[in-house]
């Protein structure tokens, strides 16, 4: 196997997930990752529908399954994350909570 299929990635801190979860969003939205803020609403500000933020959690889901084992967002807190700012804080939880 390739050396580089066992290297350790370190914990992601806050910033680094808001750029994670910034990129991802641009990517999906067909948007300039600097429109994006912390304090974005999904819905009002970003005009993202369900089917984006599904397209997001998948993402995030893909690229932080691969740092934490079994990272997952649970369908029922979504409802709770209006902003993007929210989500940064949920992911920065569920990592520390992993870890």
């Amino acid at each position: 196997m390739p050396a580089e299929t066992h290297v350790e990635r370190g914990p992601l801190d806050r910033h680094q997930v808001f750029e994670l979860i910034r990129d991802r969003l641009a990517d999906i939205l067909e948007v300039g990752p600097e429109t994006i803020t912390e304090g974005s609403s999904f819905t009002e500000d970003l005009d993202a529908d369900s089917l984006a933020l599904i397209e997001l959690v998948e993402a995030l889901e893909e690229e932080l399954g691969e740092r934490t084992v079994g990272f997952r967002i649970n369908d029922e807190d979504l409802e709770d994350l209006k902003t993007v700012g929210d989500a940064v804080d949920y992911v920065v939880t569920r990592l520390a909570q992993a870890s």
